[in-house]
């Protein structure tokens, strides 16, 4: 299959630009502190790539001759190879290394990664920078999907557009600032879908495309660039190059304001992917002959790197994120900087013996093929670990069977948590504890926390006689007028407070004269938000609003909710939160313990729960309300243990198992008795 389609000119500087992107993202995930803002090493790459598939697309159809097969086999042989490797290997060592839980959910993403939509997948889970990111060994591939969906796109778009004679550059820009203004809106509804959601990152890739265009179609890009009417430019302009070393060393004072002012606690991408998307725009603009692209970007070891950008990108994240799963805490200095040592080795060797053996020669046809059928065979088995729970049988698995078995999910968890659409359903938004048609004396209600206390709550409704309704939903405080700062407010059954306000409108109308609110308390301290009338921020009580003084708004929602529910003589009960523990147990037994002497050990101390717990429980203590406290039950003088005669009573390190929550039967009973 010989190659008709024309291609960009090699610049070296291009690839300088790869290696610091790749760089930035690899210090970042092995060194965060350090580099707080490598991640938009992401958002360069997406530039980078806009820019050298859409100068092969534009060039080509203006040549009439662009081919899909062509251009989509030359997508095949530079991706599928490093690719199909890692996801191989990655499910290898996870037989060897991960619980039937943890090795089901990499089937998920392995199937997913082969089929490039791992963004779809982890949009759905949780956030980027949540705790749980780093045991995510292919989480990494959130990108390479929305790159090959852009892939998938855009070359049709544009070629459909040239054959109806529209003008590409207007389609261009009309599709970028659709996306860029679905960006900007997104970082304040729903920041994990805008940051995941190809429609709101397609602008960054897309402003590589009028990039393109402008390199190809403008005898002189930089005098037929913007900038060229500025009037201080003018004089100047004549051999481009004042304009091109301006651009270069624009283009790399924004990375740099990029890699050290925007961190995980901003609200990105929105306005902040601005600084590398035109950080980059600005330095591949200035071409290959600007002083910093061909002093620092062109040097041959930066350019070596950029080589190897990619295979070192697959590379270096499952490494530290299996090194982070088998220490069972964050792997210590020494570790990360051998995990990195070790991804820059097997870039290379991908490099020089996989990727370059592929890329380049004949026999496209039999490559294509072979690479495709590979990929379809790791994606089938994949999902088939997927679909068969992680494969539970394995031996590594077996060993963590009485773990497994103590930190069981509570039984009715799915008929009484995360009810989807709870507060629009019609009927069954809540489930009911105790014996059918007892009266129902309480309704209890929280977020993931009140799910570990249900086994207590359960059999306290059966053998008192009564009834409890019970509902709930991850990260949504039971407490009036607010709204959880969770990140996923576009999803409906996250609405938090019109949750809560159903269940006040229920209570109210119904009779129950207690109220049982269970929640992680100190999670909400930097995670809630008041609505509109009490917070001129937030426009739309329905949605969440980043940043405001969430202290404030939680103390504010204590006292609210203790108010409206006394003035309609209905009794609050506050349950204050169980110890957050230090390990999760399954890290624990990582860590080859097998007595519960070296479990205790690792068991958060009293002190640090009381700690912890202090303000959250003094601004409940003070509303006058009805408290629970668990602490003498789960901890001794000086630690809260994670086990009790060798049975976890935690299923991570924050939730009660169903062996905890047990414990708590006797004291639930005589805080509520009394």
């Amino acid at each position: 299959m010989s190659s008709h389609l024309s291609h960009p000119k090699y610049r070296p500087d291009i690839d300088g630009l790869r290696a610091i992107a790749v760089i930035a993202v690899v210090v970042f995930h092995a060194f965060p502190n350090f580099l707080k803002g490598g991640f938009i090493g992401v958002d360069i790459f997406f530039v980078i790539s806009g820019y050298l598939i859409s100068t092969i697309i534009f060039e080509n159809l203006d040549r009439k001759t662009f081919s899909f097969t062509e251009f989509y086999v030359r997508r095949i042989k530079r991706i599928f190879p490093a690719l199909v490797l890692v996801l191989i290997v990655s499910l290898a060592f996870g037989w060897f290394t991960l619980l039937d839980d943890e090795y089901r959910q990499l089937g998920l993403h392995t199937t997913a990664g082969a089929g490039f939509i791992s963004n779809f997948i982890l949009w759905n889970e949780s956030g980027y920078f949540d705790n749980a990111s780093d045991t995510k060994p292919l989480l990494h591939l959130w990108s390479l999907g929305i790159e090959e969906q852009f892939y998938i796109v855009w070359p049709l778009l544009l070629w459909l557009a040239w054959k109806f004679k529209f003008n590409l550059v207007i389609v261009t820009i009309l599709i970028a600032t659709v996306s860029f203004i679905l960006n900007i809106k997104g970082v304040k509804t729903d920041i994990v879908a805008t940051f995941y959601s190809p429609q709101t990152r397609f602008w960054e890739l897309l402003t590589g495309s009028l990039l393109a265009w402008m390199t190809l179609f403008k005898s002189n890009t930089l005098s037929g660039s913007f900038f060229a009417s500025i009037p201080i430019y003018k004089p100047q302009i004549k051999d481009g190059k004042r304009l091109s070393n301006f651009l270069s060393s624009a283009g790399l004072l924004l990375l740099v304001f990029g890699f050290w002012q925007i961190s995980k606690e901003s609200n990105f991408p929105g306005y902040w992917a601005l600084a590398p998307v035109l950080g980059a725009a600005f330095i591949i603009s200035a071409g290959s002959k600007a002083w910093c692209n061909h002093l620092l970007l062109s040097n041959n070891v930066v350019v070596w790197f950029g080589l190897i950008s990619f295979p070192l990108y697959l590379w270096h994240w499952p490494l530290l994120s299996f090194a982070r799963i088998i220490e069972g805490e964050i792997p210590n200095l020494n570790i990360r900087i051998l995990a990195i040592l070790l991804s820059i080795i097997l870039a290379w060797l991908t490099y020089e013996l996989l990727e370059r053996r592929i890329r380049f020669g004949g026999n496209d046809k039999i490559k294509v093929i072979l690479l495709a059928t590979l990929m379809i065979i790791v994606g089938y088995v994949g999902y088939s670990i997927y679909s068969k729970n992680g494969l539970p049988s394995r031996p590594y698995n077996q060993k963590f069977i009485s773990y497994k078995e103590s930190i069981k999910v509570p039984e009715r968890s799915s008929e009484c948590f995360e009810i989807p659409y709870a507060y629009k359903k019609p009927e069954n938004w809540f489930c009911s504890l105790g014996k059918v048609n007892a009266p129902v004396k309480y309704f209890a209600y929280g977020d993931s926390h009140a799910l570990s206390m249900l086994p207590a709550l359960d059999k306290y409704a059966f053998e008192n006689k009564l009834g409890i309704n019970f509902t709930g939903t991850s990260g949504c405080p039971s407490l009036l007028g607010i709204q959880s700062l969770r990140g996923e407010a576009g999803i409906e059954k996250y609405n938090c407070r019109e949750l809560n306000e159903r269940v006040f409108n229920f209570v109210k109308h119904s009779g129950i004269k207690n109220v049982i609110l269970i929640n992680r308390w100190t999670y909400y301290t930097n995670s809630i938000t008041r609505p509109s009338e009490f917070n001129p921020i937030a426009k739309d009580t329905s949605i969440l609003v980043n940043k405001v003084s969430s202290t404030n708004d939680l103390v504010w929602a204590i006292q609210n909710t203790v108010n409206r529910y006394t003035d309609i003589g209905v009794q609050v009960i506050f349950i204050e939160d169980n110890p957050q523990q230090i390990y999760e147990p399954k890290d624990v037994l990582r860590k080859g313990r097998a007595v519960q002497d070296e479990y205790i050990k690792l068991s958060v101390s009293r002190e640090e729960h009381r700690n912890n717990q202090k303000f959250v429980n003094e601004v409940i203590r003070n509303t006058g309300a009805k408290i629970i406290n668990f602490d003498d039950i789960l901890c001794n003088e000086e630690i809260c243990p994670l086990v009790n005669n060798l049975k976890f009573l935690y299923s991570d390190d924050d939730h009660l198992s169903v062996e905890g929550s047990l414990m708590l039967y006797q004291a639930l009973f005589d805080g509520l008795y009394n």
